[in-house]
This record gives structure tokens, C-alpha cells and sequence, in this order.
């Protein structure tokens, strides 16, 4: 993915809270949201939905 001068999205990860091996991507504005991302997404290891967490 290419990334543009002066860009303010980055590329994140989310990791699963429960089990530490399911993880999702997504991209957040680093300007707008500087505290961690904490969504709840599906785990299909564990087949519920989990507390995925923003790692770096």
C-alpha cells in the first residue's frame, strides 16, 4: 500500500484480547483518535465475539 507525504491514516492491528492469535487490520486517523482502538470482533478460533485490542 502506498503511502502518500503527510498522510494521517496508518495502519493498525487488532489483537484478539482472549486468546492472542486472531487479529484483524484496519486503518485509523492518527490526528483524530490517539488513545488505542478497542473494538469488539468476531474470533472464529473461538467462535464469539471478542475484545480485539490496537497493537503496534
Amino acid at each position: 500500500m502506498a503511502r502518500k507525504k503527510g498522510e494521517k491514516r496508518e495502519l493498525i492491528r487488532l489483537v484478539c484480547t482472549e486468546d492472542g492469535k486472531n487479529y484483524y487490520t484496519t486503518t485509523k486517523n492518527k490526528v483524530n483518535t490517539q488513545g488505542r482502538l478497542e473494538l469488539m470482533k468476531f474470533n472464529p478460533n473461538l467462535r464469539k465475539m471478542t475484545l480485539h485490542r490496537e497493537k503496534k
